[in-house]
């Protein structure tokens, strides 16, 4: 291996590591951002304690995750401009502009209102409060649309040219970059697939709560709330999913071919490999498990319609088989898994045993992280299933590397790996140290934290120790 192939691995691992660890946060944030507005409109309209109560244990949660998020982020558009600056140059003609969009809405939004929505309650009344809860929910989404399109438009790209200089400059209407034909199906899956993180991580905790004997009020309603909206989404992702692969199939064949482990085609009806070992060298899916045409059902609704191979795409353009096959099915089935939570809760609930089936709570328990595995998952399948481009079809990933030495990005990568383990583990720990706590009544929020003055707590903001006894008897009642 030369010294500029071992600088462009480092430099893909080292941005593969990064948006990873970046990625965990924003699919928790943007769904609980979502969590916290509807519980703070409950909460108005109804006057009941439990969901302003549930508002304040989340939003402390919901703080930290944010900043954790950003600050991750801050670090890929540095890279951009380190590692990756021949695509910047090249792309930033059509990338540009959108994700200066980003900054001037989303960016803005959120710093505008976040102040008022942790610290403003107050200060500024109720119905302003939640209108700044509103507008950090909505800069969320706005994030997400934003990177999205500029996203899917390197899997999916149109309206432009290639100049005189190699950059790719628009020609078109900036609507048909931004609405490019991946952005509707990426955007719908990846935000959904937020919520349904923030919901197995929102039921955990409280399933977490109901195993300790901790039935108070309002864990019982979050845990019931994540229920439903698993119930309700997880089978909605499953047909946004499905719809999101056969656009991929459309405009991206190579990379569903990879998903599928399909090396050869079939003319006659593509079975479906449910689990096996990819030989990319030899072309083959070794010990493969299949399903006779049940690939071609899935993917054209006709269990006789033929599907191309890997063997219509030049090697030099294959992407690794392997780490997408099994990513994707990774994906595939925590989201099976999460629809069948889902659906055991409904039973539970209709059989009236939502929170005193310790089964139902300990699957629950162990479904918490998979929100944040699949969404990864996801990310794998999406990104390595463009290689060997970054702009699909356009710009090779070999040619978007900046010029530098390998030790150069050996060094960087191995600071940014000792860093985020260390900061972001330390967030990562304080988070679930606030969830190890229940949501109590009169729940303390970010603005209600103790001021220490000269190491001396004043008595009336000691904060309250937990008895579990306490929260048993809270159930009783």
């Amino acid at each position: 291996m030369t010294d500029g192939e071992l600088a462009l691995l480092l430099a893909r691992a080292q941005f593969a590591f990064t948006v990873s660890f970046h990625f965990i946060f924003p699919s928790f944030s943007i769904g609980l951002a979502s969590y916290l507005m509807v519980l703070e409109g409950l909460w108005l309209k109804t006057g009941e304690s439990r969901y302003f109560d549930l508002f304040k244990y989340w939003l402390k949660i919901f703080a930290v995750a944010f900043a954790m998020g950003v600050v991750s982020g801050i670090v890929m558009s540095y890279q951009f401009g380190t590692n990756w600056s021949v695509f910047s140059d090249k792309a930033g003609p059509v990338i540009g502009p959108p994700m200066q969009y980003e900054v001037l809405t989303a960016f803005f939004l959120e710093a505008g209102f976040l102040g008022v929505m942790l610290f403003g309650m107050e200060k500024v009344g109720r119905g302003m409060h939640f209108l700044a809860t509103c507008m950090v929910a909505l800069g969320t989404a706005i994030s997400a649309f934003w990177i999205l399109s500029v996203n899917s438009w390197m899997q999916t790209p149109v309206g432009f040219s290639v100049g005189p200089t190699g950059q790719l400059l628009p020609t078109a209407s900036w609507w048909e970059i931004i609405f490019n034909p991946s952005f509707p199906y990426r955007f719908a899956h990846t935000v959904t697939a937020a919520y349904l993180t923030t919901a197995l991580a929102v039921g955990a905790v409280g399933a977490f709560h109901l195993l300790r004997g901790r039935s108070t009020e309002a864990v019982r309603t979050s845990f019931s709330m994540a229920m439903w909206m698993l119930t309700l989404v997880a089978p909605l992702q499953i047909l946004l999913g499905d719809m999101h692969g056969l656009n991929t199939l459309e405009h991206q064949p190579a990379k569903v071919m990879a998903m599928e482990g399909h090396f050869d085609s079939h003319p006659k009806g593509a079975p479906l490999i449910l689990f096996g070992l990819p030989d990319q060298a030899g072309k083959r899916v070794d010990y493969a498990v299949e399903i006779p045409k049940a690939s071609s059902l899935i993917l054209k609704h006709d269990p006789d319609a033929p599907l191309a191979g890997l063997d219509t795409i030049p090697d030099d353009r294959e992407p690794p088989v392997a780490i997408i096959f099994w990513s994707f099915r990774i994906m595939v089935g925590l989201g099976l898994l999460m629809a069948a939570l889902g659906a055991a809760s409904l039973i539970a609930r209709l059989r009236r045993r939502l929170y005193d089936w310790p089964l139902l709570h300990r699957w629950a328990l162990l479904m918490g992280p998979t929100g944040f595995i699949a969404v990864i998952a996801g990310w794998v399948t999406t990104e390595v299933g463009r290689q060997p481009f970054t702009v699909y079809g356009v710009l090779r990933t070999a040619d978007s590397v900046a010029p530098l030495a390998a030790p150069a990005v050996a060094t960087s990568l191995v600071a940014f790996v000792l860093v985020y383990f260390a900061v972001f583990g330390l967030g990562t720990w304080y988070i679930l140290k606030l969830m190890a706590h229940p949501p109590m009544p009169h729940e303390p929020g970010p603005a209600d934290a103790p001021i220490r003055t000269a190491g001396i707590t004043p008595a009336s903001q000691v904060d309250r120790r937990i008895d579990p006894r306490a929260d048993v008897a809270e159930g009783a009642r």
